[in-house]
């Protein structure tokens, strides 16, 4: 199986890499140490069409695919996982579900803004007490005359301060546990909609993560994402096809990392000599290169089988664990290399290291992802 780039996914990526280096790196430490969303990237990003990458243009989007998609989260993420997260949530986890499940009304309302740029979305799913299992979600929603009505609070939210729609979960009954789970898609306008607290993060800190509460928030039927009971399935189906972007943005925190520490190592002087030349300096080197490949070639398996309607469950795990504890691996090891520098703001290495350690965590913990490959595992015997 090849899982070489085409020369137009190529030239894909040498152009998000271009832009990044030249648009997104400038302001990733002062967007990092300001804790600032980087507004003025967003209309930047939606000039070369990125946010609509993966989305037929026939419906306001770049044409391409899951690995063409991966490529534009891998090279944003490179210089700053920040506004990777920024885009992966917008396009992967709302511009996905409204592509995969939505009607042509909702497609022509909302995936057109999102694809293409000038609307951000936010994934609300998460709770205080349904994390890995959103089958236990408080948030209900009630009928009431042409619409529904919500109540409850979700945490952890990305883009939730500056989206224009965010995809939210309630239950229709929470004795039907993921049954009762239902989509529903929500303007920010809408009343009863507010923005809570906003989280002050180790890592990814220009990407807003907040608290979103809703309060007799009214939502039209128009707005609700497939049937009744169906937004669980709706929420999996989502996080499952978003996975390997997820992996992609830990491959480029890892990528950029590793950049940067083997110039380092080649610049830097100690005894006389390039600390490259060292032994334990090679074999770290040896080492990261190693797994940011082994994480690479991963993740083209797993995008390769979803663009092609294989099935791929699996392999998005396999891929996401692995990059995710890659890009922690990686990152711990070029501070390593940098010595007292890496340690200091002055240069990103710590930053990297801070980005790397959510990858493990969102959209499935490590822990989720080995649950899900041996339930496939169990399966196949």
């Amino acid at each position: 199986m090849d899982f070489s780039l085409t020369e137009d996914q190529k030239m894909l990526k040498t152009m998000v890499a271009d832009f990044a280096s030249k648009e997104l790196e400038p302001i990733a430490a002062q967007i990092d140490e300001e804790s600032r969303f980087p507004a003025e990237s967003i209309p930047k990003m939606a000039g070369l069409g990125l946010p609509g990458v993966g989305f037929p243009e026939e419906l306001g989007g770049s044409g391409g695919g899951a690995t063409e998609f991966c490529l534009v989260i891998e090279e944003i993420s490179r210089v700053c996982a920040a506004t990777g997260a920024i885009l992966l949530a917008s396009s992967g986890l709302v511009g996905i579900p409204i592509l995969m499940h939505g009607n042509e009304d909702q497609k022509k309302r909302f995936l057109h803004p999102i694809a293409g740029g000038e609307m951000l979305g936010a994934f609300a799913l998460t709770e205080t007490g349904a994390g890995s299992d959103p089958a236990a979600m408080e948030t209900t929603t009630t009928r009431k005359g042409n619409g529904y009505v919500l109540n409850g609070t979700k945490v952890f939210i990305t883009n939730g301060a500056e989206a224009g729609i965010v995809l939210v979960f309630a239950t229709i009954d929470k004795a039907l546990r993921h049954k009762g789970v239902t989509a529903f898609i929500v303007a920010k306008d809408s009343p009863g909609f507010s923005v809570g607290k906003h989280e002050n993060k180790m890592g990814i800190r220009g990407s807003s993560t907040v608290e979103l509460i809703f309060e007799d928030c009214f939502v039209p039927e128009a707005n609700r994402l497939g049937n009744e009971g169906e937004g669980f399935r709706i929420a999996i189906n989502t996080i499952d096809a978003s996975r390997v972007a997820v992996a992609a943005q830990a491959l480029g925190i890892a990528q950029g990392a590793f950049d940067r520490a083997l110039a380092y190592a080649k610049e830097r002087q100690q005894f006389g000599q390039p600390i490259i030349n060292f032994q334990a300096i090679q074999w770290m080197l040896a080492d990261m290169a190693t797994h940011i490949d082994a994480a690479r070639l991963l993740i083209y398996r797993a995008s390769y089988l979803q663009d092609n309607k294989q099935p791929f469950i699996k392999e998005a795990s396999m891929a996401k664990v692995y990059a995710a504890e890659t890009s922690s691996f990686v990152t711990n090891k070029a501070v390593q290399i940098f010595g007292g520098y890496g340690y200091i703001k002055e240069y990103p290495l710590e930053r990297y290291l801070r980005d790397a350690k959510i990858t493990e965590i969102y959209e499935g913990t490590s822990e989720m992802q080995r649950m899900t490959i041996a339930r496939q595992l169990m399966k196949e015997g």
